[in-house]
């Protein structure tokens, strides 16, 4: 496990990591999420074996730390990423990064495009969005207080499932409620639009089973490649391993 400070007050985030060859291939979780425990599984398989490979946990994640003091947006997030690959000395990663990570990886190659080479998403947010829905936009329904004080984390865990609670349950209440206030009120411009904009090599995974992706024309216009993965939802790495690995690999 590594460490770095991310606050200027001590805070530090953390990772596990696996030597190999460069470039490094940069795990990134989603919110609530673990990058072990969605990725390790990923990283393992023989196709992509012998890389520099790094699991990043996000703060309030994980094994992170989770200051009450920090703000948790995307832009937050992303630079707390950045200081993490700076001290592992990661330069022209490749990012495989999962919805919010998604988010936070789209932002970290907008603002430090000397440490992304590749971006392989999947399902990421693009796009803000109303607070509605039982998972992160469920979360940021709540006020702080309502969320943090008042039964609003238990509740949500109850809604999500117990896969996603188990590493949810693990995350910081607070770091959890302000990191979905962040993803829903998104970046300007829009993750979208920074993701369009990007020179990287760039592709984006959508779930057979979660719908078609919102304006896919314009992204794949603006050079994303956009992957329908059959029999998969929105945790693609568990439904689809195989089409994951398969574009990790750069083998399609």
């Amino acid at each position: 496990m590594r460490q770095a400070e991310f606050d200027g007050k001590g805070s530090c985030i953390r990772w596990t990591e696996a030597t190999g060859a460069e470039p490094a291939r940069v795990y990134v979780h989603g919110l609530g999420s673990a990058s072990t425990v969605y990725n390790a599984h990923i990283a393992a398989r023989s196709e992509l074996a012998g890389r520099r490979t790094l699991f990043v946990d996000l703060p309030g994640h994980g094994i992170s730390d989770r200051p009450a003091d920090f703000g948790y947006a995307l832009e937050d997030h992303a630079d707390a990423l950045a200081a993490a690959l700076d001290e592992a000395g990661v330069t022209a990663a490749e990012l495989v990064a999962h919805s919010m990570g998604g988010a936070v990886a789209i932002v970290l190659a907008h603002r430090r495009p000397e440490l992304v080479s590749r971006l392989v998403l999947v399902e990421a947010n693009l796009d803000p969005y109303p607070p509605v829905k039982a998972g992160s936009s469920g979360i940021a329904s709540y006020t702080e207080e309502e969320y943090v004080e008042t039964g609003g984390h238990a509740r949500v865990l109850d809604k999500v499932g117990p896969s996603w609670a188990a590493t949810m349950r693990l995350a910081d209440p607070r770091a959890l409620h302000r990191t979905a206030i962040g993803l829903a009120r998104g970046t300007f411009p829009t993750m979208r639009h920074l993701l369009e904009e990007l020179t990287a090599d760039r592709v984006y995974l959508q779930g057979a089973l979660s719908g078609e992706l919102v304006n896919r024309e314009e992204l794949e216009a603006a050079g994303v490649r956009v992957v329908t993965v059959p029999g998969a939802g929105h945790n693609v790495m568990f439904d689809n391993p195989d089409v994951l690995v398969a574009e990790v690999a750069g083998k399609v």
